[in-house]
């Protein structure tokens, strides 16, 4: 009798068919950011910070708010802050207060960030094409359309949980009457 091959083994080693899908999609999704992460290695940029260079390319001329910017990255970024002020320093995007609203920043991209962006254009509009071409055009449609999917199959789509009703007791403070 032959031995299992890697494939059946794996294949018995997940608890559901969608168990393995989601973790090969997992696996799948690291191994193209990792080799996205190889080909910008060259011009310094991590993925995030081309996404963010790239994004505010497309926000020309106006710029965008750190809000906003973070509304449109490819992956949630927790301190966009830092890394907006990381990219600033390398003199790669600029920043200036609004004059009616002190409090809200508009962030652009500089010259040096276009000419970065425009020296890397080519190897990652070539990039997708080296990725996925195991896969006919008609695979990678298809691939797309079941990815488009599932996008609505929860996550940070899913409904959000009813609120917390339990009634918690007030801070002291010194400047409180207590209740009559």
């Amino acid at each position: 009798m032959a031995a299992p091959t890697q494939g059946a083994e794996q294949a018995n080693s997940f608890s559901s068919p969608q168990q393995e899908a989601l973790l090969t999609l997992m696996r799948t999704a690291d191994h193209f950011h990792r080799a996205m992460q190889l080909r910008l290695k060259p011009s310094g940029l991590t993925v995030t910070q081309f996404n963010v260079l790239r994004i505010l390319r497309g926000a020309r001329p106006a710029g965008l708010t750190c809000s906003a910017i973070g509304g449109r990255m490819i992956t949630a970024e927790p301190d966009i802050t830092r890394l907006l002020g990381r990219l600033k320093t390398q003199k790669l995007l600029c920043q200036q207060r609004d004059t009616h609203d002190r409090r809200v920043v508009w962030t652009h991209i500089t010259e040096k960030g276009l000419e970065l962006l425009a020296s890397l254009d080519a190897l990652v509009e070539q990039a997708p094409r080296d990725l996925l071409r195991e896969l006919t055009r008609a695979e990678v449609q298809d691939l797309t359309r079941l990815l488009k999917k599932t996008q609505g199959c929860g996550g940070a789509e899913s409904p959000t949980p009813p609120p917390v009703t339990a009634k918690l007791p007030l801070p002291k403070s010194p400047h409180r009457h207590p209740p009559e």
